[in-house]
């Protein structure tokens, strides 16, 4: 009877050698998915691909702002557990090639800093920053004036072939020769760079405030359920006596 044939102890070592390599796999998705976890998509490849530019105003902001660190386009607070989610604070998109801004753009609306130089930017829409509230300074090329114009902002330089508006007003205050009138019984509330907004006050709502007291919506989706069946029912009449005709 022939002997058993032993194996080889490379052989017996490939096993524990594939768990390894599987194990390091998954530690390495596991970190890039956390790296990912959260971040806005204005930060990655849906807007502009790559990474902070070295030099950027950006980069200096993150790295002089305890707790933010760069990913992808942008400088970002938070993310860790104890944090919680993550809030944009700074976005290069400096040489992009942009000639729009991207559909995600809107979620940089807590930024403090935007960096879209070097980019052959169209005429911005005139709400394209709404919502920008914190925004405290924006680098444009040339070509494109500040967002809400200069009396929007407390300086506005140009250096090179950028515009740099800094300090954004609130057009609501008064400063600077600003100020939004509102209708009566109404708030200013700032919205952006040059974007004033009127609010009601309670118990008024509706068009320029001119409405007391609440919202009829018990009268309002009654009457619509109410002319709803009408119809239905009035177009199945219709439709059933077209059929016995037919």
């Amino acid at each position: 009877m022939a002997a058993p044939r032993r194996l080889s102890p490379v052989l017996l070592l490939l096993p524990l050698l594939g768990f390894c390599l599987a194990a390091a796999a998954a530690a390495a998705t596991g970190e890039g998915g956390e790296e990912g976890a959260g971040l806005p998509a204005v930060c990655g490849g849906g807007c502009c691909p790559g990474l902070v530019r070295n030099g950027s105003a950006v980069a200096a902001q993150c790295s002089s702002r305890p707790g933010a660190r760069l990913r992808g386009r942008c400088c970002c607070s938070g993310g860790e557990a104890a944090a919680g989610a993550v809030v944009l604070v700074g976005l290069d998109l400096g040489n992009c090639s942009l000639q729009h801004l991207c559909s995600s753009f809107q979620e940089a609306s807590t930024a403090l800093l935007i960096d879209l130089t070097d980019n052959p930017l169209e005429p911005l829409p005139e709400d394209a920053f709404r919502g920008f509230t914190h925004l405290q300074t924006l680098a444009l090329p040339l070509t494109l004036d500040c967002p809400g114009g200069n009396e929007g902002w407390d300086n506005v330089t140009v250096q090179g072939s950028s515009r740099i508006c800094n300090g954004q007003r609130n057009p609501c205050n008064g400063s600077g020769g600003l100020g939004h009138l509102c209708p009566k019984d109404s708030l200013c509330s700032h919205n952006g760079p040059g974007l004033p907004q009127c609010l009601c006050t309670s118990p008024h709502y509706g068009y320029k405030c001119l409405r007391q007291g609440t919202f009829p919506y018990l009268l309002f989706f009654g009457t619509l359920g109410a002319v709803t069946i009408a119809l239905s029912l009035l177009l199945w009449v219709t439709q059933r006596r077209k059929a016995k005709v037919s």
